[in-house]
């Protein structure tokens, strides 16, 4: 089983930055990729940014060049960095973490609220 715990998750004005901290436990070794999930009121959750054990990542089109998604594995944590926030990023931010990226998520997180206000 894997843990993961989110954070950094806030209010803040359009035009700002957040960082979100996702720490992973349990039986880490198993994970091949981890990303960061968002849902808003009504829409269906999606996936905002990924990154795989080799070190490629992925970003939905909405936020490439805004969002940046990065770990430090000696603190196993995934942080996701979310700078020109705009008020369409408002939702519950997930960390995800997967056994087999080909496949659907394995474990999530609890969720961290983003509210951008314009």
């Amino acid at each position: 089983q894997v843990q993961l715990v989110e954070s950094g998750g806030g209010l803040v004005q359009a035009g700002g930055s957040l960082r979100l901290s996702c720490v992973a436990s349990g039986s880490i070794f198993s994970i091949n990729a981890m990303g960061w999930y968002r849902q808003a009121p009504g829409k269906e959750r999606e996936l905002v940014a990924g990154i795989v054990s080799e070190g490629s990542t992925y970003y939905a089109d909405s936020v490439k060049g805004r969002f940046t998604i990065f770990g430090d594995v000696a603190k196993n944590t995934l942080y996701l960095q979310m700078n020109s926030l705009k008020p369409e990023d408002t939702a519950m931010y997930y960390c995800a973490a997967t056994k087999n990226y080909d496949a659907g998520v394995d474990y999530w997180g609890q969720g961290t609220q983003v509210t951008v206000s314009s």
